[in-house]
């Protein structure tokens, strides 16, 4: 069977056990309890349990002698790890103590080995080598950081049974031996003894899992690798310090009794949950030292206030020194300290206060927008915070909304202003009270009262100064009727001089009257209609109609007014409606007829509706509710145009005629009706035409005669030019009565001149006729070669030649014939066309 043996002599935590013996010679002895147990306890085995209130019954510290061993509130020993009782009595006492009462108790324990029964005999030792299949038993084992020595020390020893039967050789390896930190353990090889070289600091390593190895000489390993944790025992060599370096903490001034300012929090490099890290907070000064505001919890380090009375205007901040210390706050416990800044919030605590209890001004009269005074306040609370910006308001005096107050954002001050004009003639002086207050509500401090408005006086002295005209009130109103006829007087707008109270040499003017319905008394203001007033005018607005009027003194200066003219309604218009009208039969058989009444509601409807006698065959009108009416079809027409006359009256009787055009359509939506408006028929309105109406139709066709027979007459009064002269007409034309060719002509007596000349330019010109002229010219030139005529009607041109059919020989002889079948056809054509001119 494997074995490991402790060291001789287990090794503890020299200085703590030193200190637990000194506090034990100090403390009495209570009882002596002796427990059985087994020689071989695994760790965290229960070895018993001790009845701690018969001993110390408010025990609020409990410690072991013996760090092997761990005591429980309620009395149960543990064991911290394994252990072996080597000889037959083990003892160590528990300490207890009370330090509200100042008491300490201790309590021995002697734990007795139970005898183990006889181990069974080995078989004979085997000629052949064989591995062990049985594990090592390892032994967990302490060391002391911060050990004092002497070096190497010896920490555990390590042995394999198989060093029955063969020469074993021992090794270890793992942290501390092969690998970070180097060295610092090491084994003997042959008795397998570990030893530690030097001091180790549990902060850095808290444990060291190493390995042991039994081989033989020839390197054969008998037995698994055995692991070997040996623990690192803290030593409280670590003071606590806190988190932070500076912490700064706020808290409300005037705050309740109990407020939490905040929690500190410290630090400590020792093992936690051990009484080397159990921690008490402590405040040694505070600074100022008078008088004390703040306490701190020993445990958890939360700073709460002690009093009600902390006011930042006498001390906006405090420092606090603190003490935090392990140990359980145990005198030989390691410290430290630290400051804690405590700063005070400002809370509006304080009111603000004039620094005057009166003040006097002065204002010119009619000065608006103009500063006037400034007042200064002062407050203790912090500067350009809501607790200390001020906030004014004029509590009495300013009823006409003359005065208004503002806070300078720069200054502080409150700003008194003129925004209404003052009237020295009204009042010479006003006396105004002023309160402030912050923006911030107030914030009541303890044991104090609420305190009132601070306020002051401001007394305005008005100064006279010469002014213009006074236009008031600003809107005069003035009554008058719908139709109002052209050339009456109305009263108008009236301006006054505030120096004399008199309206005497000021002069009045236009300055609206969009209509022009009216025309001003430059001398007294007064109206006179030059159009008859219309309520139902589009420049009349809720019956009213207004005009701007100026007021100006001898030295320019003025005032404006305003003269509304109120109208009251007059039944002078009929009701009138939307004359095209569209039924859709797709849709609906009747249209919905909406009639309008330019007067007001009093004169408007109910409306009555009346269909003519002409219509009644086709049409059907039904009234609705007063407003409106339906027109409906008697039976399905077709699509067409029709025009049906109806009557409208008002409730008062007036009646306006309407002749309706009604399109019926094949159609869904009145949109969608195309049809043309001539074909307009069924019911046409039955017009007599009276005797002033068919005077006026015969004067207008006798008139228009007139004109057209005049200007026939103009245009035929123009002369005929003749261009012929007669000696020449009488050579070339023969006059003949006989219808045969008669002799012929020689060549001589009808020889022509070869230049070119004028014989004949006549014009002639018809007036217009039924809106269309008519105008007609002919022109003959005698050109050597032939007659020409040119003539706008025939289109044509001819010669002689082309009558007789010569070419290009002589063209300078003709015979009778030729010339008498030129001109004679033309000559017959002209006296046709003057009689029929003359005719028309």
């Amino acid at each position: 069977m494997a074995v490991a043996s402790a060291a001789p002599g287990s090794i503890f935590c020299k200085q703590l056990l030193f200190s637990l013996l000194v506090l034990i010679l100090l403390c009495d002895a209570c009882q002596k309890i002796s427990l059985r147990v087994p020689s071989h306890l695994q760790a965290e085995t229960l070895v018993g349990k001790v009845n701690l209130e018969e001993c110390l019954k408010s025990a609020s510290l409990i410690l072991s002698s013996d760090p092997t061993f761990r005591i429980l509130e309620d009395g149960s020993i543990y064991t911290t790890h394994d252990l072996i009782l080597s000889s037959e009595r083990k003892s160590f006492s528990i300490f207890l103590s009370d330090r509200q009462k100042q008491e300490q108790k201790t309590i021995e324990v002697v734990l007795s080995a139970r005898e183990n029964k006889a181990p069974k005999k080995r078989h004979a030792k085997d000629t052949a080598l064989k591995r062990s299949k049985r594990r090592w038993g390892p032994i967990p084992c302490s060391l002391m950081e911060n050990s004092l020595g002497p070096f190497p020390q010896h920490i555990q020893q390590i042995q394999s049974d198989t060093a029955q039967n063969y020469t074993i050789f021992y090794s270890i390896s793992g942290p501390g031996v092969d690998k970070e930190p180097y060295n610092l353990f090491y084994i003997e090889r042959d008795t397998g003894d570990i030893f530690c070289t030097r001091s180790i600091d549990r902060e850095q390593y808290q444990q060291f899992a190493l390995y042991g190895y039994a081989t033989t000489a020839d390197g054969y390993a008998p037995e698994y690798p055995l692991p070997l944790i040996i623990k690192i025992e803290d030593d409280n060599d670590n003071a606590p310090y806190f988190e932070n370096k500076l912490t700064i903490f706020t808290v409300p001034e005037n705050c309740r009794t109990g407020t939490s300012v905040g929690k500190v929090t410290a630090i400590d490099a020792d093992e936690p949950d051990t009484l080397h890290t159990r921690l008490k907070y402590k405040i040694l000064q505070q600074i100022p030292d008078h008088p004390k505001h703040f306490s701190i919890h020993p445990d958890t380090g939360i700073i709460t206030t002690t009093t009600p009375l902390l006011d930042r205007e006498k001390c906006d901040t405090y420092q606090l020194i603190m003490e935090v210390r392990d140990m359980g706050g145990q005198p030989f416990g390691l410290f430290n300290t630290g400051t804690i800044t405590i700063s005070l919030e400002d809370e509006n605590d304080n009111p603000p206060s004039f620094t005057e209890t009166s003040y006097v001004t002065e204002v010119e009269e009619n000065r608006i927008d103009v500063e006037i005074l400034r007042m200064k306040v002062q407050d203790q609370d912090l500067p350009n915070t809501p607790h200390s910006r001020a906030v004014y308001t004029i509590l009495q005096g300013n009823e006409n909304g003359n005065f208004k107050i503002s806070t300078d954002p720069n200054t502080n001050e409150g700003v008194l202003c003129v925004v209404k004009p003052l009237n020295y003639e009204v009042n010479r002086q006003v006396i105004l009270q002023v309160g402030v207050v912050n923006e911030a509500q107030f914030s009541k401090a303890a044991n104090s009262q609420t305190p009132t408005m601070c306020t002051t006086t401001v007394t305005v002295k008005i100064k006279d100064s010469d002014e213009g005209p006074e236009c008031h009130p600003p809107v005069k109103v003035i009554q008058s009727e719908d139709g109002f006829p052209a050339g009456q007087e109305l009263l108008g707008y009236k301006a006054i001089d505030p120096e004399t109270r008199s309206g005497e040499g000021l002069r009045y003017k236009k300055l609206g009257d969009e209509d022009h319905w009216f025309e001003i008394n430059e001398q007294t203001g007064d109206l006179r209609t030059v159009k008859v007033l219309d309520r139902e005018s589009k420049f009349v607005k809720n019956n009213q109609y207004n005009i701007s009027v100026v007021a100006v003194d001898a030295v320019g200066r003025s005032c404006t007014g305003t003269l509304v003219v109120s109208l009251t309604d007059k039944n002078d218009h009929p009701p009138q409606i939307n004359k095209e009208v569209t039924i859709c039969q797709n849709n609906e058989d009747f249209a919905v007829l909406a009639p309008v009444d330019p007067d007001g509601p009093e004169n408007g409807p109910p409306f009555q509706f009346l269909l003519d006698n002409s219509a009644s065959k086709n049409w059907v009108l039904e009234e609705k509710d007063g407003k409106t009416a339906i027109l409906r079809q008697r039976q399905n027409l077709d699509y067409n145009n029709y025009f049906v006359p109806i009557k409208i009256k008002d409730r008062h009787g007036l009646v306006a005629t309407h002749v309706l055009s009604v399109r019926v359509c094949d159609c869904s939506v009145s949109s969608e009706c195309n049809l043309p408006a001539k074909n307009l028929r069924d019911v046409r309105p039955n017009v007599i035409l009276g005797k002033w109406a068919i005077l006026a139709m015969v004067l207008g066709s006798v008139l228009l005669l007139c004109i057209l027979f005049t200007c026939f007459c103009v245009t035929a009064k123009r002369t005929v030019k003749k261009c012929f002269p007669e000696d020449i007409a009488q050579q070339n034309l023969i006059v003949s009565n006989t219808e045969g060719p008669g002799e012929e002509v020689t060549e001589a007596s009808i020889r022509l001149p070869m230049q070119t000349s004028n014989i004949c330019d006549t014009s002639m010109s018809v007036g217009t006729v039924g809106g269309q002229g008519i105008k007609t010219q002919q022109s003959f030139e005698m050109v050597k070669g032939g007659y020409t005529l040119d003539s706008n009607k025939g289109g044509g041109h001819q010669t002689l030649e082309s009558i007789k059919g010569v070419g290009q020989g002589d063209t300078g002889r003709y015979t009778y014939t030729d010339w008498q079948s030129f001109t004679q056809p033309r000559l017959g054509e002209e006296s046709i066309r003057g009689h029929t001119l003359i005719k028309n």
